[in-house]
């Protein structure tokens, strides 16, 4: 009947452009249901492989009756456009809110039946050469937790900002007077209206859950976090300097964060994490966990769960005494690196590149040099170039203009496995 929606698998390694994420993700109020959203719903059969677009394996999420929101909102646009969206293109993010909506809970109600063609044909209305009708399902509720992410190129994930992609084996799951419906699908199906509404996690009780995502080790520590109160809009962990430190997003999977070790190159951890309100969980609670053996290397499960300790959000590390560090008083810049993806063969790397000066920037030259055999596969926003493992790259055309105490980034994609950078420096001009 044309609704079911089956869609490739999540990979980790989606090109990414980070900082833009980080930029909407810590400074965007998250898209909040305030009156119950009305869409259309279609189906699909499981999560891509190893995880959905909030960074889960299918078998950790809170529920077995998940959805997807829509990463866009471009009715009629149907063009590819990179995730997660930059600020400068908000107009276009969908209900999905680059991933600020993941872990949380919809109530969703089930609406009118459609007796015509509803394919998801781009350009082409919903329920055409037929109508809207009401039956018996109509009324029908489930309660199901946000764990993927809609953004094929169909009228239903672009042309129906409400629209909500669920879960198959959730459909006959459906509640009316206490009964679950039991035969929606397939013979009462073909999409339907829907309305939902974000709603507190049903009969929430225990922690948080904590695992590493595959790949994870002591140069990219990639986490993921789940059994979530009321979802989850950021992660912050306490760094080697004693202070809380913003965790950078894992792409827009967004209950996946990638965090730094209590020690310089070490294997401990503390976090505390933000709700959808922004709230800390648990007052500040913080979670201290260690990276276990198997993971020294990488961790080849597609989820380790972590074992943690809880304790109150007062560093266990004491503050140095600090110094007022002079700003050189001409042109001058820093530049940090940061893994930002991981896969089977490579991973993906981002600069950035800071004017640390008082004058302003007319452009800027990065270094560093590769610990092994890797290789720059592609890049942008700047122009590499590798000479054996000594890498240099020019800023682009449009970004070596900074003005003091701005940022600008690059990344590229590297052949080979991940290693600690060297010699990583910024020429400023």
């Amino acid at each position: 009947m044309g609704s079911v929606r089956r869609r490739p698998a999540v990979l980790a390694a989606v090109a990414t452009l980070v900082l833009a994420f980080s930029v909407v993700y810590g400074g965007k109020p998250a898209a909040v249901a305030a009156t119950p959203v009305t869409g259309y719903a279609t189906h699909f059969d499981a999560l891509g492989s190893p995880y959905g677009g909030c960074g889960l394996p299918q078998n950790v999420l809170d529920s077995p009756d998940f959805v997807a929101l829509n990463v866009y909102n471009t009715p009629g646009d149907y063009s590819f456009y990179p995730r997660p969206l930059p600020p400068s293109q908000a107009g276009k993010i969908g209900l999905w809110d680059n991933g600020r909506n993941c872990g949380r809970f919809v109530q969703v109600t089930i609406g009118a039946y459609c007796t015509g063609v509803n394919d998801g044909a781009p350009g082409q209305p919903f329920c055409r050469n037929g109508s809207w009708v009401s039956d018996g399902y109509e009324g029908a509720q489930l309660t199901m937790v946000v764990a993927d992410s809609c953004g094929d190129a169909n009228a239903w994930c672009r042309d129906d900002p409400g629209h909500l992609d669920l879960a198959t084996a959730s459909l006959n799951r459906f509640v009316k007077n206490g009964v679950p419906v039991g035969d929606m699908n397939p013979a009462h199906w073909n999409n339907r209206r829907i309305s939902w509404s974000f709603v507190p996690s049903p009969d929430y009780t225990g922690d948080l859950k904590l695992g590493f995502l595959k790949g994870a080790q002591r140069y990219w520590t990639a986490i993921a976090v789940s059994h979530l109160p009321n979802g989850i809009h950021g992660v912050e962990y306490l760094g080697a300097d004693g202070t809380w430190q913003q965790a950078q997003p894992n792409s827009d999977m967004g209950q996946s964060f990638v965090i730094g070790p209590t020690t310089t190159a070490g294997t401990a951890y503390a976090i505390r994490v933000r709700d959808a309100a922004d709230t800390l969980v648990g007052n500040g609670r913080v979670y201290r966990f260690t990276l276990p053996d198997q993971c020294l290397s990488g961790c080849t499960a597609d989820y380790t769960a972590v074992t943690y300790t809880t304790g109150d959000s007062t560093p266990t590390t004491t503050p140095t005494t600090s110094t007022t560090t002079p700003v050189p008083s001409g042109p001058s810049c820093a530049a940090t690196s940061a893994v930002t993806s991981t896969w089977s063969g490579g991973h993906q790397l981002e600069f950035t590149v800071r004017n640390t000066g008082t004058a302003a920037l007319t452009g800027w030259t990065t270094s560093f040099s590769f610990a092994g055999t890797q290789q720059l596969a592609n890049s942008w926003n700047a122009l590499p170039s590798q000479a054996g493992r000594q890498v240099t790259a020019v800023n682009a055309a449009y970004n070596g203009a900074l003005p003091p105490g701005a940022t600008t980034t690059w990344g590229a994609v590297v052949n080979g496995a991940v290693q600690p950078l060297s010699e990583l420096a910024c020429t400023a001009r």
